[in-house]
């Protein structure tokens, strides 16, 4: 249902200003709890509520499909967020191990080429280099060299298959660096439109609780379902003119 609530939003989502979109202050899933908990409290007061000026089909029998817009919105940037994580994290891991195999057959190239200053110079140049974007083209770099010193390699009993695993390894970490790096990944997307589904649904809640408040603001047992229970401690009551 929270998907089918999403898609009847989504265009009014896409539809609001940036100066309207506001990230949420508070959890989320508590935001979501009291809206359903404002749901069923103020369904009572009906006719008060529409006595004093409430829209009841904009927003309280709205309310329902706009907890369920957020509710998905919500999910979907979490999916997508995590799945930018588990992206670094492979980034992290991966790129570490990419070190440690540059850092092993370089020493293998020190050493079979030790007489030779021309190789020596360009493995200097590669040793030098460091950084995210390095190690990618290090890799590369390696195996272009390997690849070109191969009869001598040969002759010296060096295993050659090294320098395809540094081309698989400089290709493979290029895509994860991009997908680690890059801001149009969905997760921005997805949060863009969680902001404003929660926009949404708070436009809403407050609309409730702002009529709620002054509709009984002289009967406490019903003026506390208007207000939000997570930080009621020490509220004042409002005074309308």
């Amino acid at each position: 249902m929270s998907r089918e609530n999403y898609s009847i939003k989504l265009t009014t989502l896409e539809a609001l200003s940036l100066e309207e979109v506001k990230a949420p202050t508070i959890p989320v899933d508590i935001a979501l709890q009291e809206a359903e908990n404002l749901f069923v409290w103020a369904y009572e007061d009906k006719i008060i509520l529409e006595s004093k000026g409430l829209d009841w089909d904009t927003y309280f029998e709205d309310l329902p499909v706009r907890i369920g817009a957020c509710r998905y919105a919500q999910a979907v940037w979490m999916k997508e967020r995590y799945t930018k994580k588990e992206i670094l994290k492979r980034w992290r891991t991966e790129s570490s191990k990419a070190y440690e195999f540059k850092n092993e057959v370089l020493a293998d190239l020190y050493f079979k080429f030790r007489k030779d200053a021309e190789v020596l110079g360009r493995l200097d140049k590669i040793t030098q280099a460091e950084g995210d974007d390095d190690i990618i083209q290090d890799l590369m770099d390696i195996s272009v060299l390997g690849k070109s010193n191969a009869p001598e390699l040969e002759k010296k009993r060096y295993d050659l298959r090294k320098f395809n695993i540094a081309e698989q390894k400089s290709d493979h970490l290029a895509e994860l660096l991009f997908k680690a790096n890059d801001d149009t990944l969905d997760d921005v997307k997805a949060k863009d439109l969680r902001d404003r589904a929660f926009t949404h649904l708070k436009e809403a809640i407050d609309e409730i609780r702002d009529t709620g408040k002054y509709a009984f603001r002289k009967d406490p047992e019903r003026y506390i379902g208007y207000v939000q229970i997570r930080i009621q401690e020490k509220k004042i009551m409002p005074h309308y003119n």
